[in-house]
């Protein structure tokens, strides 16, 4: 293939992709298309000479109306997914151009520097240790790994054990506390560490989904050893946290290691509106979060961030005689991630930041919390529907006629009508649907919209 061939099919990727995000505000919000349909669309025998690449591109685009779910949508709110923001999307294309390896600074100068700048900016935004280490991965999964990994280092290295040497068959024991709302991810993230879950204690949490300081103080004092403790920012049905003041000031007296799992609240940090809701966040060891939630750039895209850089450092780089790693002040990404060879997924993060600047970043957070509120207000409103919890973020818990299985019809009618998408969860017993707000393009009349399909489904269920 000449490099001449790359302008029709580019341009003809670029139409779809406009003909794509043009219908976005007024498609149908789910999927239309289930497996079996698209793998009859999709599925053929490998020819042994391949087929056009033109007809290629077709292919895929035109079954992307009834295979894809328009999560990009400013009406879909299901599993806090956000959107993509232009120049997030914009950047994205010219990563996947210019296709650069990010594992260290020899291949790939201008995403060593432009992830660094980016850390720099993310911790200044976060006003987070300006020192920390700072990683690009591919979502929440695997920053809990990596700051767990970093964890697991640091507590073991105090107690004078090389993991990364010896590994952990002989080592202390490390006692892992969390709260029992803790995302599932943090679960897997102990299981990929060898930590396992069965040596996980879990805290109570109030009627909020927040851990109960007092808890933790007990469970604490019966501990010896290293420990880590995990807290919450933005629990994941209500958008609560954790008392994080108390429960920093907790882990430092016990000499553990505390991790804050902020998926998407962390970015609360950035708004004034907000920031009081993560006070104490700065004093934990490692934090993560997503960039493809609330900062709105394409998947995939997490951060892992550790405030010790030495600990970070150790329990990720890796070396080899054949590959050129820095020993001065450029920044190889290997020394800090999980992989080697992955896209440069930091620079839409800069790219973002850079376009958006501070007052853009809070602007984004500020507007979904409100637009979560005002949800909360319509859908209240309506007699017999009712909302679980308190609204302090972009999270909202609605259920319908006080009954799971009504509930259950109306999550599902929601998402057959098409007008928005939400997704149902199980908040303490009671079956409930969950409202994620983190898309830039939700705008008031979307929230009217949205809540109005959710009414109607409702009354029509009740008949």
């Amino acid at each position: 293939m000449s490099r001449d061939a790359f302008d029709p099919l580019l341009e003809r990727a670029h139409a779809h992709a406009r003909a794509f995000l043009q219908d976005l505000p007024q498609r149908f919000v789910g999927a239309r298309a289930g497996r079996d349909e698209l793998i009859a669309a999709l599925d053929s025998p490998l020819a042994a000479q391949g087929e056009d690449p033109a007809a290629v591109i077709d292919l895929l685009a035109g079954h992307a109306g009834r295979g894809a779910s328009a999560c990009a949508s400013p009406r879909y709110f299901g599993f806090v997914i956000g959107g993509s923001l232009p120049v997030a999307l914009a950047a994205d294309w010219l990563v996947s151009t210019w296709d650069q390896n990010a594992g260290i600074h020899a291949i790939s100068p201008i995403t060593a520097a432009m992830e660094e700048v980016a850390a720099r900016w993310l911790l200044e935004l976060f006003d987070l240790p300006r020192g920390s280490g700072v990683g690009f991965v591919t979502g929440c999964q695997m920053a809990h790994f990596t700051c767990l990994a970093a964890a697991r280092h640091g507590v073991l290295r105090r107690a004078e054990w090389d993991v990364e040497a010896d590994g952990l068959a002989g080592a202390p024991r490390i006692h892992v506390v969390a709260s029992e709302e803790a995302h599932i991810t943090l679960d897997v993230a102990l299981r990929y560490l060898g930590l396992g879950t069965r040596s996980l204690v879990r805290v109570e949490a109030d009627d909020q989904g927040r851990m109960r300081a007092e808890r933790l103080a007990e469970v604490l004092a019966t501990l010896r050893g290293p420990t880590i403790v995990c807290a919450q920012a933005g629990n994941v049905n209500t958008g609560a946290f954790d008392p994080l003041p108390q429960i920093g000031e907790l882990a430092r007296a016990h000499g553990a290691w505390l991790h804050v799992d902020g998926a998407f609240g962390l970015w609360a940090r950035a708004s004034e509106d907000h920031r009081a809701l993560a006070d104490g966040i700065e004093l934990a060891d490692s934090w993560a979060t997503d960039a493809h939630k609330w900062l709105n750039v394409p998947y995939d895209s997490g951060v892992a961030i550790v405030r010790h850089a030495q600990d970070h450092r150790d329990a990720m780089t890796s070396a080899a005689a054949y590959l050129i790693q820095t020993h001065g002040a450029e920044r190889d990404a290997v020394d800090w991630v999980p992989e080697f060879s992955r896209r440069a997924r930091g620079i839409p993060v800069y790219a973002t930041l850079r376009a958006l600047g501070r007052d853009g970043v809070a602007d984004l957070v500020d507007r979904c919390c409100a637009r979560a509120r005002q949800f909360a207000a319509l859908l209240s409103a309506e007699p017999g529907i009712s909302i679980l919890n308190e609204v302090v973020l972009n999270q909202v818990l609605v259920r319908f006629g006080d009954d799971d299985a009504l509930t259950r019809q109306v999550i599902a009618g929601v998402q057959e009508d098409g007008t928005c998408w939400a997704s149902g969860t199980t908040w303490h017993g009671l079956a409930a649907m969950r409202i994620s707000v983190s898309n830039w393009a939700t705008s008031e009349q979307d929230v009217v919209a949205s809540a109005g399909a959710m009414v109607r489904v409702f009354k029509q269920s009740t008949r």
